[in-house]
């Protein structure tokens, strides 16, 4: 993290539990999902963010661009395409690493209500055999939700590993497919819920 970055923090509520921001003037840090509820895949209302509600003039401008954009996504997701994504300015993305281009290119490509395996997104990072690299990417992503590695899954169809919990992943794969369903949000031949589970204790590689 750089020396001269002055952090200032946030928490947040959502359907998640606690969401953790840090930011500095120059960009986001981190969001931190702390887990402290159990996602309910049928109960998609979200909470206000009450943060957001608070006052607002008192954030750091990326600080505050990221919890407008988090309170559009859990409320009201076809007003992001109007929203700037806040400024990011992890340690990560001040370095050419194959994580950072594979973070960018998910953030840039993947839109809401698609997803794409493991082994797609090595190859649009330009290394088709780096599925094993893009599970590590996603493990070490500092933004999650706003660069959507919960939209990366197996090949087979399973759902796949989360940092967050598989649990969160799933709410966070049917809250976008519900979204993509509507005629207003645009979908894909990727989009549509959440993947169909695989049995357990078979050889699938869920960095595949």
């Amino acid at each position: 993290m750089d020396k001269t970055c002055e952090m200032n923090y946030k928490v947040v509520d959502s359907p998640l539990g606690e969401i953790e921001i840090s930011a500095c003037e120059q960009g986001v840090h981190e969001i931190r999902l702390h887990g402290r509820k159990t996602p309910d895949a049928g109960a998609m209302e979200a909470p206000p963010l009450p943060e957001l509600l608070g006052c607002p003039g008192e954030m750091m401008a990326p600080l505050k661009q990221c919890v407008a954009w988090l309170d559009a996504y859990f409320h009201e997701p076809a007003a992001l395409k109007d929203l700037p994504l806040p400024a990011i300015h992890h340690p990560v993305f001040q370095r050419d690493s194959f994580t950072r281009q594979v973070l960018w290119k998910l953030l840039k490509v993947v839109r809401l209500g698609e997803t794409v395996s493991y082994r797609q997104l090595a190859a649009l990072a330009g290394r088709p055999r780096a599925a094993r690299a893009v599970g590590g990417a996603m493990r070490t992503n500092p933004l999650p939700i706003l660069i959507p590695c919960h939209r990366v899954v197996c090949s087979s169809g399973a759902v796949g590993n989360y940092s967050a919990g598989r649990a969160t992943k799933e709410w966070l794969l049917a809250h976008e497919g519900r979204l993509a369903e509507k005629p207003s949000c645009p979908g894909g031949s990727r989009g549509g819920g959440i993947p169909r589970p695989q049995p357990a204790g078979g050889t699938e590689d869920l960095w595949e």
